[in-house]
């Protein structure tokens, strides 16, 4: 038996690429995503009642990973080196490439159809969201819950901007009032891959329509400039 899913619309974030992205949501708060609802859906009645909740799970497909799945992943937690089942992981190669995400509802328009804003956001740009449910908190939160090989926070890096890099910040404020902030979340997790530890290298990570250049070392990010992608 199988079943069918139709999107419910298309998640706009600032990630063009995977590569870049928090590996868990909330890590970058401000990470906005606005997701448009498609016909026939996008009825305000669907969503009455919803912006009385902070937070909502969304239900979408690992769209770039469709239709390829491994019995054992290497999560980037673990060092990219040790496997574990498939399962016991977040990974996107999963039998029926179906994730699940937790973020902050920033607001629900309904003048024009209906437009949800989200904030922290783990998602590629164009994920297809298949199903909105809002958060629970009484039932859904288990402080005492162990957390495996992902149990407590990880280390994160300080993250600089070069003098260059702070002017084209300011140049753009009036269009992209938190970029600063949002490059700082992101590079703070390191995006890495695991054994990637040359402090000359300097990489690159797309956010909206810009190319991010950066140094790091084994604690410290730098940001060198803001390169149109």
């Amino acid at each position: 038996m199988s079943y069918r899913l139709d999107p419910l619309g298309h998640l706009a974030t600032p990630f063009p690429d995977k590569f870049g992205i928090p590996r868990q949501p909330r890590l970058a708060p401000h990470a906005r995503g606005v997701l448009r609802l498609l016909p026939p859906y996008d009825r305000p009645e669907a969503v009455r009642g919803l912006a009385a909740f902070s937070h909502v799970w969304l239900s979408f497909i690992f769209h770039q990973s469709a239709d390829t799945w491994h019995p054992t992943v290497r999560p980037p937690r673990l060092g990219g080196n040790t496997r574990v089942g498939v399962f016991a992981s977040r990974s996107p190669f999963r039998p029926n490439g179906l994730g699940l995400s937790l973020v902050e509802l920033v607001d629900v328009d309904t003048r024009d159809g209906v437009v949800l804003t989200f904030a922290g956001v783990d998602l590629v740009d164009g994920t297809p969201i298949v199903d909105i449910k809002p958060y629970v908190p009484f039932v859904e939160s288990v402080p005492d819950a162990r957390g495996g090989f992902v149990d407590g926070t990880p280390p994160t890096l300080d993250v600089s901007f070069s003098s260059e890099a702070l002017a084209r910040l300011t140049a753009l404020a009036d269009s992209y009032p938190h970029l600063g902030a949002l490059i700082a979340e992101v590079l703070a997790q390191d995006p890495r891959p695991a054994y990637a530890d040359d402090p000359a290298r300097v990489y690159g990570v797309r956010l909206y329509t810009f190319d991010i250049k950066w140094r790091c070392d084994d604690t410290h990010a730098h940001v060198l400039a803001l390169d149109d992608a």
